[in-house]
């Protein structure tokens, strides 16, 4: 006798909203392809015509790969909005529960940034949808970025609201279990901030009016200043228990969260500069860049080192990625991978290449970007098996009674 269908994913816990984070953030890996190989003069970023342009005359190999692209990016931006959807019903039933007072009550509240976090990655994602599959959307881009800038202020304060509810009872009332915050889970709202940051930075690196550039400069450099300061305040609180206790097995992932962060605050970063250079006559030599990214880049793989090696001691990869335990908080392991990948891009492309320390195209460069489409792979791989086993139904075998 077997009892109904039932999934992992049935025992809801707003970290599902990795799930559509990771698919939104793939999606954006394979816009690197069109970002650094299909020739757009005149504009920041490609769009539909210079993608249609590469269809009808480019060479074999560049279609081949603006193919992939195009369908990487359809495929995993339904995916994206999908979760997302079926994030925010479930968020809503949970929302009723005792689960979900309990979770208010404890360190688990900063959980629910993984709401925000989701959205503004949705919002990018979006954005990314538009370029590629939209005619003529740059004619009207101008109208567009206001837009996105008051959906990202709008996210923003969503965020700014459960961090202070956090914070309002932690600091008012206490009740932190400094002990069990032996994670860096607590680094949840920094990362939703970033995420909020990078996206309000988008309109200064493509708008051509200074007002939208100017507000797109400030409102991303404050939301970008308060995630690394909260960041920050964060990896401390954390610090004395992961070293006292060693790290929670199961929030392990969470050690590799910096390197999202990273990646989101540098193309912000790169996002600023190139308004203050386009808009402002404020400019930033292609050697400082080049630097600016070894030193993130180098920040990533440090980091990366060292989450894996805690993650290979307690075994976690055998148990929860490839073997028959599962824990929502794997979905954290698809974010550093997909940032990897994206940092990497731009490490070759907008650093070594501008900056002429590699010739575009040539050995080293495919070399390079070689790591970046592993990467990208490997986590396309981690998706797969992570949603086939979250998200699909097994039958529930009834236990006989013994004779």
């Amino acid at each position: 006798m077997a009892y109904p269908a039932s999934r992992p994913a049935d025992t809801y816990s707003p970290l599902y909203f990795l799930a559509s984070l990771g698919a939104g953030g793939l999606a954006v890996t394979f816009f690197m392809y069109l970002m650094f190989w299909v020739p757009h003069p005149g504009r920041p970023v490609p769009i539909f015509e210079d993608i249609a342009a590469v269809f009808a005359n480019g060479p074999l190999l560049l279609q081949l790969s603006t193919g992939i692209a195009v369908a990487g990016i359809a495929v995993l931006a339904f995916l994206n909005v999908q979760y997302l959807i079926w994030n925010l019903g479930a968020l809503t039933r949970f929302a009723k529960t005792d689960a979900y007072a309990k979770l208010r009550a404890g360190n688990g509240e900063t959980a629910l940034l993984a709401a925000p976090l989701a959205a503004a990655m949705t919002v990018n994602a979006l954005f990314v949808v538009g370029l590629v599959f939209v005619p003529k959307l740059w004619t009207v881009v101008e109208y567009l970025f206001p837009l996105a800038l008051v959906a990202f202020v709008a996210i923003g304060i969503w965020a700014l609201m459960l961090i202070g509810a956090f914070l309002g009872r932690v600091l008012g009332k206490g009740g932190f279990d400094s002990q069990a915050n032996n994670s860096f889970a607590q680094l949840m709202p920094s990362f939703a901030l970033a995420m909020v940051a990078v996206g309000l930075s988008a309109p200064a690196s493509m708008s051509v009016t200074p007002l939208t550039v100017g507000l797109a400069l400030i409102l991303s450099g404050v939301f970008g200043t308060i995630a690394i300061v909260y960041g920050i305040a964060m990896l401390m609180v954390a610090l004395p228990a992961i070293f006292k206790n060693g790290v929670a097995r199961e929030a392990a992932p969470t050690l590799m969260v910096i390197v999202p962060m990273l990646t989101v605050l540098g193309i912000m970063g790169l996002r600023q500069a190139h308004g203050l250079h386009t808009t402002f006559d404020a400019h930033v030599t292609p050697g400082e860049t080049l630097l600016f990214l070894t030193k993130l880049l180098t920040a990533q793989i440090a980091v990366l080192a060292a989450g894996v090696l805690v993650l290979r001691r307690q075994g976690y990869f055998t148990d929860y990625v490839w073997g028959r335990k599962t824990s929502v908080g794997s979905y954290a392991l698809v974010c550093p991978g997909v940032a990897l990948s994206v940092m990497i891009q731009f490490f070759v492309n907008k650093g070594l290449v501008e900056a002429g320390v590699i010739a575009k195209f040539g050995t080293a460069y495919w070399g390079l970007t070689a790591i970046a489409l592993v990467a990208q792979l490997a986590m396309v791989v981690l998706v797969w098996r992570l949603n086939r086993q979250h998200f699909r139904a097994t039958p529930m075998v009834a236990l006989q009674p013994a004779e």
